[in-house]
């Protein structure tokens, strides 16, 4: 009997020293915590890209659900892959200012009219749409959508040959809350009317997106810039 409870305290002890000696180990062993400065550095990095690339689907992380974010998205990644300065570099670059071009032109003429409007000061939050953009939280979304159609068939705010961005269905969601949208609407007919699809301008290459993603494929599959150019010129 002796014996044994003897032997549970040598084994006791050894717990508690074997404890002690794995706190004290914890305790030499820095606390790391994640540094703000970091979150805000990524935050603000990704305002910024919002803001560059007016994702027409801002709540689809994947910008996968439509087929021009699809497409904006492929060229930014192949170009991240693509050697700075080289001639595949150089035309994907022209390919995506030119189809940021497209959606920072309809985003001026929504902000002329919020001008007009006198929301000189409020233009550019108005129209600031993030990420985070949920439909769960629009107040008045079926007739946001009713007028989003309304701006599509009946100005010349979007390109008429694609669907309206849905970006903009949360910005109507704001004027109607702010009952400010039928004056909107007024005065984008009267800005904006309607053209003709033979008058209409081509919004540069927006409208040849499987162009835009078969040079993607063939620059990913170009071994060098000169057989990618000699592919993409044919």
């Amino acid at each position: 009997m002796g014996s044994a409870f003897k032997k549970f305290c040598m084994q006791f002890c050894c717990c508690c020293c074997c404890a002690d000696d794995d706190d004290e180990e914890d305790e030499k062993q820095p606390l790391v915590s994640p540094d703000p400065l970091d979150y805000f550095t990524r935050e603000v990095q990704k305002r910024r890209d919002e803001e560059t690339n007016l994702w027409s689907e801002p709540g689809d992380p994947s910008h996968s659900e439509r087929e021009d974010d699809r497409t904006l998205h492929s060229l930014i990644q192949a170009r991240s892959k693509t050697r700075m300065g080289s001639t595949g570099y150089r035309r994907l670059s022209v390919d995506i200012e030119a189809m940021r071009d497209v959606r920072r032109e309809v985003r001026e003429k929504w902000k002329t009219i919020l001008e007009n409007l006198g929301f000189m000061a409020e233009a550019d939050s108005l129209l600031t749409v993030s990420a985070g953009a949920s439909h769960d939280r629009m107040r008045n979304a079926p007739a946001a959508r009713a007028m989003l159609q309304t701006l599509h068939s009946e100005t010349s705010i979007f390109c008429s040959r694609e669907p309206p961005p849905e970006r903009y269905l949360f910005i109507l969601d704001r004027l109607i809350y702010l009952d400010i949208a039928e004056d909107f609407l007024a005065k984008a007919r009267r800005f904006y009317p309607p053209t003709d699809e033979s008058d209409e301008e081509t919004p540069g290459l927006a409208i040849n997106l499987p162009l835009l993603l078969a040079r993607v494929e063939a620059m990913n599959g170009a071994p060098d810039d000169d057989e990618s150019e000699r592919d993409l010129s044919d």
